[in-house]
């Protein structure tokens, strides 16, 4: 009985296919299918890495962090600074990963649950691999020499040394009794500050304050020095705006002239 079943069911699946109601595909079909699908789950993975890895480096090389040094106060200027558009790249990347994998043989009794959080932690540990590389460093290099294929991320990039409205850091060019002038890597911007100042300002030494804008001016609420090696990032970002610290030059020693000197000038 069963083996009349299995061949009524045989010659209907034939008597279908002879139809053109079943259509026979090859198997080199499933095989690219297949290759297509890991190929790229694998590509938007090492993306996904990348874009995790460049948000921690922004954070960490720009004024981002630098403004939670204020405490609560900065916290607005931490937010306006923060690397969103690395970090929903990120995320764009590793659903479609998840979407990848979702497709392939074998992974679809797994939960979507389990599977994302399997994404995220592998993306997060590469991530963490890669900054130890040095690869960011070079990327933001190349892409703002405007070189492919860094140039890409330039968009991304830029984020680190934009304008802010709540927060601004440079390196001071000119030191007045209630205002400051620095150099940013967007050009020189004025800050003025109302307020008693403990700090010691330096010629071409950088600050970080948090505060306003009002017009073209940015009026500080609180100012801090920063060590020379914080905010590397805005400091390449200024190089390359306006170009490398001054050189210290002494004034010149009081010119003196006796009477024999006076007459021959006369």
């Amino acid at each position: 009985m069963t083996i009349n079943k299995m061949q009524k069911l045989e010659d209907k699946i034939m008597s279908q296919i002879k139809g053109g109601k079943i259509k026979l595909r090859s198997k080199y079909i499933f095989i690219a299918e297949k290759l297509g699908l890991s190929s790229g789950f694998v590509l938007s993975v090492l993306l996904a890495i990348l874009f995790f890895n460049l948000a921690f480096y922004c954070a960490k090389e720009s004024d981002n962090l630098a403004y939670l040094n204020f405490g609560s106060a900065g916290f607005l200027a931490f937010l306006e600074s923060f690397p969103y558009l690395l970090i929903a790249a990120m995320v764009i990347l590793a659903a479609v990963a998840g979407f990848f994998i979702k497709k392939s043989e074998g992974t679809y009794k797994w939960s979507f649950g389990y599977l994302a959080i399997g994404l995220i932690v592998m993306v997060m540990l590469g991530g963490g691999i890669l900054a130890y590389t040095g690869v960011s460093e070079r990327i933001e290099e190349a892409a703002f020499k405007n070189r492919m294929p860094s140039m890409m991320f330039r968009p991304f990039l830029e984020r680190g040394i934009d304008m802010r409205h709540k927060g601004i850091a440079g390196r001071i060019a000119e030191i007045g009794e209630t205002y400051l002038l620095i150099e940013t890597p967007r050009g020189v911007e004025k800050v003025n500050y109302s307020f008693k100042n403990d700090e010691k300002f330096e010629v071409d030494g950088f600050i970080i304050a948090i505060g306003r804008r009002e017009g073209d001016v940015f009026v500080a609420d609180r100012i801090k020095m920063l060590a020379e090696d914080e905010m590397p990032m805005i400091r390449r970002g200024i190089h390359r705006m306006i170009g490398p610290s001054r050189p210290f030059s002494p004034p010149l020693p009081p010119l003196e002239m006796n009477r024999h000197d006076f007459l021959f000038m006369k």
